[in-house]
C-alpha cells in the first residue's frame, strides 16, 4: 500500500474541502473588519453571526453563549482562570482529574502556585472513568468549579458527564468540560448535561486550525480573558478570525449532520482492529473503556516494545499514529493518563494511539494490523527482556 494511512485524527484532522471553499472569500474578497459600521464590513459580521449560530445549534445553546477563541487550550485557560477570579470570594477550591489535557493540568498548577487555589486531582478507575462517589466526597464549602473532560484525548474514555453535571448543579458549583475530542464525535446537549462552560477546537472536526470556542452559559459570571476592544461582547478582545469562524461553523454543521453514520462506520473498523490486535498479538493491553469510548479511538500497550520505535517503523510503511497527546510528543516521560489508570512505566512506554476518520477503510485497517504484527515481533526479537520473559514462562 503506497499511499499514506493517517491514523492520528485526535492530533488534527484534514480540513474538509467544503470548509476551505466556505472560508476562501473571507481572505481576499469579503475581508472587512466585523467591527466596522459600513456595509462591506457587515458581510463579515453576518458571517461571524452565522458561524456562532451553527455551533450553538449543535450544542443546544444560544448563539450569545458561544465565544470564539484561538483554540481549545485558550478556552481551557479562560474557563479556569477567569472563573477562579470571578468566584474567589466564594471559595478557592477546584476539582479536576489526573487524566486531563495539560491545558487544564498546567492551568491548575498555575492557579495553585500563583493564585492560592486549592486543587483536588481525582483518581480514575482502570478504564479511565471518574468515580462519582469520590467526586462528591471531594466537594467542600469552598468548591467553586469542577472541570472534567468529556472524553479523554489519549485513551478515548467517555466520562459520565450528565451525572457530573447533576452533582455540580445540586451543590451550586460551576461545571466546565473540555470537549475538544468529544464535540461532534458524540451527541452533546449543554442543558441536558448541566454544563456551564465547554471548550472546543476547530481542527479536530475537519475545520481550520487557530479557531476554537468557549461556551459560557448565560448568567455565569466569568471575567474577560483578553482585554482591549469590545469584541465577543467585551469578553475576548481582538479582531475576529472571520475565515476561521466561517470554517468552524461549516465544519460543525457538517460533522453534526454526519455524526451517527460516521460513528457507526468508525466503531465497526475500531472494534475490528481491536479484536485483531488483542487476539493476534500476544502481551498487549487495550487502554480505556472497551464500550464507553470515542468511536474512533484505539489505544493499546505492547509489552517489551518502545512506543517511539513502533511509531518510527510504522512511519516507514506510511502509517501515521502517535503514542499519546500531540502536545507532549517531545516528552520522554510516559503518559500521565496511562500511569493514572495503573499501567507501570515499562508498559506505558509501549503505548500506541490510533484515531480513525470517516475516510479510514477496512483495507487500511487490516494493512495496519498486519504491519503491526510484523513490527512488534521484530522489536521483541531484539529485546533481552522479552527473551528472558519467554525463557521463564516456558
Amino acid at each position: 500500500m503506497e499511499k499514506m494511512i493517517y491514523l492520528d485524527n485526535a492530533a488534527t484532522t484534514k480540513t474538509a474541502p467544503e470548509v476551505v471553499q466556505a472560508m476562501l472569500p473571507y481572505f481576499s474578497e469579503l475581508y472587512g473588519n466585523p467591527s466596522s459600521i459600513y456595509d462591506f464590513a457587515g458581510k463579515s459580521k453576518e458571517a461571524v453571526t452565522k458561524g456562532r449560530e451553527q455551533i450553538a445549534q449543535v450544542l443546544g445553546a444560544k448563539k450569545e453563549e458561544i465565544y470564539f477563541t484561538a483554540g481549545g487550550s485558550e478556552s481551557d485557560n479562560w474557563a479556569l482562570k477567569a472563573a477562579f477570579e470571578a468566584y474567589k470570594s466564594k471559595g478557592n477550591h477546584i476539582i479536576t482529574t489526573k487524566i486531563e489535557h495539560h491545558a487544564i493540568l498546567h492551568t491548575c498548577e498555575y492557579l495553585e502556585k500563583e493564585r492560592g487555589a486549592k486543587i483536588t486531582y481525582l483518581d480514575v478507575d482502570e478504564n479511565g472513568i471518574v468515580k462519582l462517589d469520590e467526586l462528591e466526597k471531594a466537594i467542600t464549602p469552598e468548591t467553586i468549579l469542577i472541570s472534567v473532560m468529556f472524553a479523554n484525548n489519549e485513551i478515548g474514555s467517555i466520562q459520565p458527564i450528565k451525572e457530573i453535571g447533576r452533582i455540580a448543579r445540586e451543590h451550586g458549583i460551576l461545571f466546565h468540560t473540555d470537549a475538544v475530542q468529544a464535540f461532534c464525535q458524540v451527541p452533546i446537549n449543554v442543558d441536558e448535561c448541566n454544563i456551564d462552560m465547554l471548550s472546543s477546537s476547530g481542527h479536530k472536526i475537519n475545520g481550520p486550525k487557530g479557531i476554537g470556542f468557549l461556551y459560557i452559559r448565560k448568567g455565569v459570571k466569568i471575567r474577560s480573558f483578553v482585554h482591549g476592544g469590545a469584541q465577543e461582547r467585551k469578553r475576548r478582545a481582538g479582531t475576529e478570525n472571520v475565515p476561521g469562524i466561517v470554517g468552524y461553523g461549516v465544519a460543525a454543521s457538517r460533522a453534526s449532520s454526519s455524526m451517527k453514520e460516521r460513528a457507526e462506520k468508525e466503531i465497526a473498523i475500531r472494534d475490528h482492529m481491536i479484536q485483531r490486535i488483542t487476539s493476534e498479538i500476544p502481551y498487549v493491553k487495550l487502554n480505556g473503556d472497551p464500550v464507553k469510548r470515542l468511536p474512533n479511538n484505539i489505544n493499546v500497550s505492547f509489552q517489551f516494545v518502545e512506543g517511539e520505535s513502533l511509531l518510527l517503523m510504522l512511519d516507514n510503511y506510511g502509517i501515521c499514529a502517535s503514542s499519546g497527546s500531540a502536545c507532549t510528543s517531545g516528552s520522554l516521560d510516559p503518559s500521565h493518563v496511562l500511569l493514572a489508570i495503573g499501567l507501570p512505566h515499562e508498559i506505558a512506554h509501549g503505548s500506541l494511539r490510533m484515531t480513525l476518520s470517516d475516510e479510514t477503510t477496512m483495507e487500511e485497517a487490516d494493512y495496519t494490523v498486519d504491519r503491526l504484527k510484523e513490527i512488534v515481533a521484530h522489536l521483541r526479537s531484539m529485546s533481552p527482556l522479552y527473551e528472558d520473559f519467554i525463557k521463564k514462562n516456558k
